[in-house]
């Protein structure tokens, strides 16, 4: 009886270890698991729930970050990632090609906007003529993310070095930079409740997802919003060095217009899954056509150096 107890014990010890693999390999045949820049939170919404409304049964996990600590997260740490999306395709290239992934796709626009609320002060008066002087006002307050984390942050830099130059503002750049530096957030989309709460007057964050949210904003002219990609010699101009991956490394980034990148992971557990959610993004009238309606258009004129390695997305089944 007592071997007959041990057997039967051990088989039910082997049948238990075998069905939890079972369910193992079910969770991550069905589940995707996506880190992404935090403005594209709302569009990454909307896309999970369109992909999953034509897979039914999968199921989509995401994390937002600013794309640099995004790109650590990927990198560094034991974090489970499928699909990886970023706000600067530049953040693929200098910080997970080649170690952690092998390609990038570029797949979106934006331009910078200087955002704010009715309860803003002097928002009835900030404008493309005086927005400098405004916003270097002692009785103003302004948030900005972190060019360390964050490509917004970064692009924040660039704009406010082009308009130095181009309005011949000596020091503008500079001294912007050092005010109100308790309001850097790791993110551009962390200052959105401060703004709206009042604690700030104004931010810089992609037009995108100041209409997503309803905010006011001022446009700037395409000198200054790196949003044409013309004008790259001319963004060109700024320049910033910001923290790579490793301890101490560095990263030289100069201005260009914006364009937002995506890779599968070398970690990724689930590439067929990625692929296909991948390919939902990139189809013109699916992921695409979602990003439109949200204020962000296509890439159209963009030589990848990775063509000849992409993967087979079939793009248009």
């Amino acid at each position: 009886m007592k071997i007959t107890a041990i057997y039967l014990g051990f088989l039910l010890l082997i049948l238990s270890f075998s069905a939890c693999n079972l369910r193992e390999d079910r969770v991550r045949e069905d589940s995707l698991y996506i880190i992404h820049a935090g403005s594209l939170s709302v569009p990454i919404k909307e896309i999970a729930a369109a992909f999953v409304e034509e897979n039914p049964g999968v199921r989509i996990y995401t994390e937002a970050w600013g794309s640099k600590a995004g790109a650590r997260r990927v990198a560094d740490l034991d974090t489970r990632a499928d699909v990886f999306m970023s706000a600067d395709y530049m953040v693929i290239e200098n910080m997970l090609i080649p170690d952690h992934a092998s390609w990038l796709i570029p797949f979106a626009t934006n331009d910078l906007s200087i955002v704010f609320t009715a309860n803003s002060r002097l928002s009835n008066e900030i404008d493309a003529e005086n927005w400098m002087d405004i916003l270097l006002r002692d009785d103003i307050s302004y948030g900005r993310s972190n060019p360390d984390m964050d490509p917004c942050g970064v692009r924040t830099v660039f704009t406010l070095q082009l308009a130095e130059k181009k309005y011949g503002r000596t020091g503008f750049a500079a001294k912007l930079l050092s005010k109100d530096r308790e309001n850097i957030r790791p993110k551009e989309t962390d200052l959105i409740a401060l703004l709206e709460s009042g604690h700030l007057d104004y931010i810089f964050l992609y037009r995108s997802v100041a209409v997503q949210h309803g905010l006011k904003y001022l446009e700037l002219p395409d000198s200054l919003n790196l949003g044409d990609f013309s004008l790259n010699p001319w963004y060109a101009n700024a320049v910033i060095e910001t923290l790579g991956t490793a301890p101490g490394e560095t990263i030289t980034e100069y201005g260009e217009a914006m364009i937002y990148g995506l890779t599968i992971p070398h970690k990724t557990e689930n590439p067929s899954l990625a692929n296909r959610f991948v390919s939902f993004v990139l189809h013109p009238e699916k992921g695409q056509k979602i990003m439109g309606e949200l204020g962000q258009g296509p890439v159209e004129h963009f030589d990848n150096p990775y063509k000849d390695i992409l993967p087979d997305l079939s793009l248009h089944d």
